[in-house]
């Protein structure tokens, strides 16, 4: 063989060689490449072994933005060009900006935004720098939402804010084949002197709330106080009623007990008196004459003792009194 024959055959091996190397890219999972053919966007290289001609199919870089923290704990950003596209979802850290409120006070923003590759072709095409393109237009848009709002719903209104800006950013990154998922304002830091006068105002604020509540508890033990006195008078009454109405109905039954006693007693008495032949009523005008004697000279100071008018006639009365037992007898 000549030695001409040999240098062509040594050439073809190593062209075949080299189109062979060059010729296969294996695609990581989650990953995709944007291949061009002679300049022109040929097709989309998967997760997965790929063949390539040579010389003639060419991946396109996209550029690609990397956060990096050093031994001092400082962030670094990092911009390369890279060749593959990842599909997987992305943070972006953009550095701290000034934002002006509504009522004009200016405060220290730092945000963070998730978003995710949805066409890498767009992502390739329709814009010359993803990165920069994300950070702008994050920064502006944050700008017009918080250029709408005061400093108190600037603080208090995050999940407000965070669903505007992602509204927003994820219609206009759209074009750019990239589906913004969520945004998050990690620190909102006011000036010093609106922090000190909001410490001021909380301080007056909780001041204000004690007071509140205390008076309100004083106001409420109050009315528990007097309901409980208005439940007790109520009580006290009810009861003094029914004890009063226990003892009126007490003392009528005792009466109409001693009066059925005492009708006994004189109906007793009279059947004797007439079995005896004498007068009933007699009788009984000399037991209230004898009892109406007792109470006169029942006083411990009573010393004068006398006679009732009509003496003689209780007397007879007393006599009779007395035929009737030795009758009866």
């Amino acid at each position: 063989m000549s030695p001409a024959i040999t240098i062509i055959l040594a050439l073809v091996a190593v062209v075949v060689i080299v189109m062979a190397i060059k010729g296969f890219m294996i695609v990581q999972q989650a990953e995709v490449v944007v291949v061009e053919r002679l300049g022109r966007y040929h097709r989309l290289l998967h997760s997965g072994v790929n063949i390539l001609w040579p010389f003639f199919d060419r991946p396109r870089k996209i550029q690609w933005r990397y956060s990096l923290t050093d031994i001092g704990g400082n962030h670094i950003v990092r911009k390369v060009e890279v060749e593959r596209i990842d599909l997987r979802e992305t943070v972006y850290e953009f550095p701290k900006q000034n934002v002006i409120t509504k009522d004009n006070v200016t405060i220290i923003i730092d945000v963070l935004l998730y978003f995710q590759v949805s066409d890498p072709v767009k992502a390739v095409y329709e814009i010359a720098n993803l990165p920069d393109a994300i950070e702008k237009l994050t920064q502006t848009t944050l700008r017009n939402v918080i250029g709408a709002l005061d400093l108190d719903q600037t603080l208090t209104s995050r999940d407000t804010i965070n669903t505007k800006l992602r509204a927003i950013l994820d219609e206009a990154t759209e074009k750019w084949g990239i589906k913004a998922n969520r945004v998050e304002l990690q620190e909102i830091s006011p000036p010093a002197e609106i922090k000190d006068a909001m410490e001021k105002q909380m301080r007056a604020e909780r001041s204000r709330r004690a007071v509140i509540l205390e008076a309100e508890g004083q106001k409420t033990a109050a009315i528990l106080v007097a309901e409980g006195e208005r439940e007790s008078q109520i009580t006290r009454a009810e009861g003094d009623k029914k004890s009063a109405i226990l003892r009126a109905e007490g003392n009528a039954e005792s009466r109409l007990k001693l009066a059925d006693a005492e009708a006994k007693s004189i109906r007793m008495v009279t059947e004797t008196i007439k079995d005896s032949k004498g007068d009933p009523a007699t009788y009984l005008i000399a037991i209230k004459y004898i009892d109406a004697l007792k109470e006169m000279v029942s006083g411990k100071d009573n010393k004068v003792v006398y006679v009732p008018y009509e003496a003689s006639g209780v007397l007879g009365s007393i006599g009779m009194i007395k035929e009737m037992f030795q009758v009866k007898k």
